[in-house]
């Protein structure tokens, strides 16, 4: 058990690591070092969340056959061919599976909407280098990931107007909770 004066010199060493770490410029493309203020400029860099309805949606589009070459590229290693998954998780299939004892749970399967594909693809992947991907890039790969889930033709083109009007699947299975309902 710590002494009450081992307790302030970790204390202390904690306070002094922090401050070190706040001190520290910030990367480009990476958030502030903790305790720096923040431009209004940085807030809006990292403010890129996609609602289902779509709306802030960048401009920007791609194709099913786009979206091959930029999942070939960038993609493949960890979800497999044609999303088929490993070493990560598939991307296509289980769709019907869901209500099942052994449910698949895909893009194709279980997200409700299109555009979380496109906010997830852009923010998270791929996974070695988060936030790389062009807003063209990440259009195309859902337009790919969507055909291979025989969701989308092959034909379609993903943009900000035709992402948020895909019918996945599995929309109508979440019941939102919010704003909370009264009992």
């Amino acid at each position: 058990m710590f002494t009450s004066e081992r307790n302030a010199i970790v204390i202390a060493i904690g306070a002094a690591a922090l401050a070190a770490c706040a001190s520290l410029p910030s990367a480009p493309g990476k958030p502030p070092a903790l305790g720096t203020a923040v431009s209004a400029e940085e807030i809006a860099r990292f403010d890129i969340s996609i609602p289902p309805s779509g709306a802030g949606l960048p401009a920007g589009s791609g194709t099913v056959k786009q979206g091959a070459q930029v999942y070939a590229a960038k993609c493949l290693a960890c979800h497999g061919e044609k999303g088929a998954g490993k070493p990560a998780d598939a991307l296509v299939g289980g769709i019907g599976s869901l209500a099942t004892p052994k449910p698949v749970r895909t893009v194709g399967s279980y997200w409700p909407y299109a555009t979380t594909l496109f906010d997830y693809t852009r923010r998270a992947m791929p996974i070695t280098n988060p936030l790389s991907l062009t807003d063209d890039e990440v259009y195309a790969v859902s337009a790919y990931v969507l055909f291979l889930n025989g969701i989308i033709g092959e034909d379609a083109v993903m943009n900000a107007q035709t992402l948020p009007r895909v019918k996945m699947p599995n929309r109508d299975g979440f019941i939102s909770d919010w704003p909370p309902r009264k009992l």
